[in-house]
This record gives C-alpha cells, structure tokens and sequence, in this order.
C-alpha cells in the first residue's frame, strides 16, 4: 500500500507567502488590539475608570475582538505549516501539552472577556479581575507560541531535545533566542492599545492623553526591546543587514515614528495607516529572519509545487467574505459610539 505524498505546495510559493505575511499581519492587528486594550485598561490611572463610558465601550469590544483574533488566527498557521510541515509538527510535538493548553487558555480568556463584557460592575471589584486573568491567558498564549515557533527555526535543538525528553512538556530552554522577541510583540500590543484607546477617546481630553500615553511609551519600550533582539540574532546578523530585510525593518521604524505625529494631530486615518504597514514590515523582516534560521537545512523554493486552485478560490473567497463582515460589526459599532462618545 502506497501512502498519500503531501510534500508538496498546492500553489506557488510566492502566493503561499504573500497571503501568510498578509493574514499573519491582520491577525496581529485583532491580536494587539485585544492584549493591547486590555493592558491598557488594568493598567491606566482613571478616575471611576470601570464607570467611564469610554472604557466600557472598550470592554465591550473585547469579545469581539477575541473572535477576530482566532478567525485571522487560523490562516497564517496553516500557511506556516504548509511550507514548514516538518519544523512546525516536530516542535508542537516537542512541546505538546503546553500546545494543547493553548486551546484552553483561549477558551477562558475568551468566556472571561465575554463575562467582563455583560459585567454590570462600576467599582471594577470583578470587573478588574476578570480582565486581569483574561490577559495572563493571552500573555501564555503568547509566550508558548513564541517559544514553539522559535523552536521550530533550530532543527539541531529539536533532535537533542526529543532525544533527552519525549514527555511533551518541554518549552524552548534557548529563552534568549525569544524572550526579546516575545516582549517586542507585547510591548507592540501595548502601543496599539494606546492607539485605539485615544481614537476612542478622541473627543475626551483625560482618554487622549491615556492613550497618548500608552502609545507613546508602549513604542519606545518595543522599539528598545526590538533593538535588543536584533543585536542577539547572532550568526545570522550580517546575513540579515544584507538582505533587503534590513530595509524593510527600517522603512517599518520611520513609519512608526510617523505615526506618532499624525497621532498626537489626531489624524487617526494616517496614523493607523502607518502603523499597519510598520506591522506589515515587522512581519517581512520576521519572515526574512525564519529562512537565514533555517538557511542549509530547509529550503521552500525546493519544495515541489502541484497547483490545487479550487481550495485557495474557496479560501480566498471566504477570506474577503470575513473581513466584509469584521468590517461591518466595526462599522455598526462605531456608529453606535458616536451618540454616545
């Protein structure tokens, strides 16, 4: 009996990695608002702060939000898997029960945020609470990717771990290849939770300056931290300053910057739009980095491709088909605000 061969791309590569960096950035787009606002909220000074209507709107937003974090979620997992099948299956087996946790640490942020959402506390006595733990779940959720994914780039440390530990419990113990990189997302979360914290309390003055704040901070801490782990990439810093990665990366940092400016002017248009793109650029870079990782022992562009367009159109089609819809609760949302903000 001959088995299935699935060592093959169903579409050109070019297209696999195109629409992997495309989810992956809006997955973190959903990703840091949901972290970032949360941060946020536990950790802004606000007189009658769960009592503010500017923050309830928030806290309202957070189930939702959770729901697009997931869906944007799902895609750029299995475009990773699709081209990096081997790494990616022997780390989540290295690291397996803390894997599988993520399924249930999702699970209770998720009913945490929804229990935060119908919460009728003005004292933040549960409210506070609720939010807290729905946060150290995405923070695991967080850390335990980071660490999988991390893993997955080292091949000789998959082998000599599997080789000495096959109780599936075990994390990425390289930490100083991700603790950076892991603290740079956060932070960024943070810098986008400002971001949307002053768009929503764009016509508050004490909520502006909250989110003035978050945002102005949040991204000189990620940049600081950015900067680290790009010092600590090691062996394949030079490769990396001379791929068109590093040009990238720089584009992302003025863009950053940017933003700040047409921020602090609330044009709130242009400096999201510059925030998106620097996460578009911070993902290529990433990206850049995952294959000078694996240079020598895996090559994409060496995996056969056997086109299978009928899945992609189906994908495709309800890829728009949900940002039609994601776009369409914001809408109904903010227009909701607007009586009310």
């Amino acid at each position: 009996m001959n088995l299935p061969d699935y060592g093959f791309l169903s579409a050109p590569l070019w297209l696999i990695t195109v629409l992997h960096v495309l989810t992956l950035t809006l997955h973190f787009v959903a990703m840091n608002f949901l972290l970032g606002c949360g941060l946020v909220l536990l950790f802004a000074k606000i007189k009658d702060k769960w009592a503010d209507p500017i923050v309830r709107s928030v806290v309202k937003l957070l189930p939702t939000s959770m729901a697009a974090t997931i869906t944007l979620g799902v895609a750029p997992l299995l475009f990773l898997q699709l081209t990096y099948y081997q790494q990616v299956y022997s780390a989540t087996i290295i690291s397996a029960w803390p894997w599988l946790s993520l399924l249930a640490a999702a699970g209770v942020a998720y009913y945490l945020f929804y229990g935060a959402a119908f919460s009728k506390d003005t004292q933040g006595k549960s409210l506070g609470l609720l939010i807290g733990i729905a946060v150290i779940a995405l923070l695991w959720v967080s850390f335990v990717y980071s660490s999988t994914m991390s893993m997955a780039e080292d091949p000789a440390l998959m082998q000599s771990l599997y080789a000495s530990n096959q109780s599936g419990f075990v994390l990425n113990p390289d930490v100083g290849s991700y603790i950076f990189r892991w603290l740079h997302m956060v932070l960024g979360a943070l810098t986008v939770g400002g971001f949307f914290v002053g768009l929503l309390g764009r016509k508050d003055e004490t909520m502006f300056k909250v989110g003035k704040q978050f945002f102005l901070y949040g991204m000189v801490a990620a940049s600081a931290v950015g900067l680290v782990y790009l010092m600590m990439l090691g062996e394949i810093m030079l490769p990396f300053m001379r791929s068109p990665g590093i040009w990238v990366l720089t584009v992302s940092i003025f863009l950053s910057l940017g933003s700040l400016h047409f921020f602090f002017k609330k044009k709130f248009v242009g400096a999201g739009l510059m925030v998106f793109l620097s996460m578009l650029g911070m993902v290529i870079s990433r990206h850049v980095v995952r294959l000078l990782r694996l240079e020598g022992t895996w090559d994409p562009a060496s995996i056969p491709v056997v086109p299978q367009w009928s899945p992609f159109i189906v994908f495709l089609l309800c890829f728009v088909l949900a940002l039609a819809m994601i776009w369409y609760m914001l809408r109904l949302f903010f227009g909701d605000q607007k009586s009310t903000v």
